[in-house]
């Protein structure tokens, strides 16, 4: 029986021999942790992360390396509330929806409209509520 192959072997392959190197950091999770385990780290399913890996995902590619990079390389950003805050904290902050029992998460979800130049939220009159 073949062993599998590796998945930043598969990523060489996918990406003509030289991934980006937040590709090659999520290939190398996924070696150790499994495409689920990866998946789980940065915010999706195995089947994106392989599909990622692969460079066959059809969805927003950056939005997957900007969650790569804050999960596994360190990148973070200055939030307007929080201060320092990893990227794909950020991310996951600006999915949440508007919940008037925090006065903190009424201030995120306004921050986060309201011209953050971090946010990936399209403006949608919803920041004064």
């Amino acid at each position: 029986m073949n062993a599998p192959i590796p998945m930043i072997d598969k990523a060489g392959a996918a990406w003509a021999g030289s991934p980006p190197d937040w590709i090659a950091e999520l290939a190398s999770l996924a070696d150790r942790d499994g495409l689920s385990g990866a998946g789980k780290r940065i915010g999706y399913s195995p089947a994106v992360v392989s599909q990622v890996i692969n460079a066959r995902y059809p969805g927003d590619i950056a939005k997957v390396e900007e969650r790569v990079r804050g999960a596994l390389m360190g990148l973070s950003v200055d939030c307007p509330v929080l201060g320092d805050l990893s990227r794909n904290q950020c991310l996951d902050w600006q999915k949440k929806p508007y919940a008037s029992t925090s006065a903190h998460r009424v201030r995120m979800f306004r921050a986060c409209r309201s011209g953050c130049p971090h946010s990936r939220v399209k403006g949608d009159g919803d920041a004064e509520r």
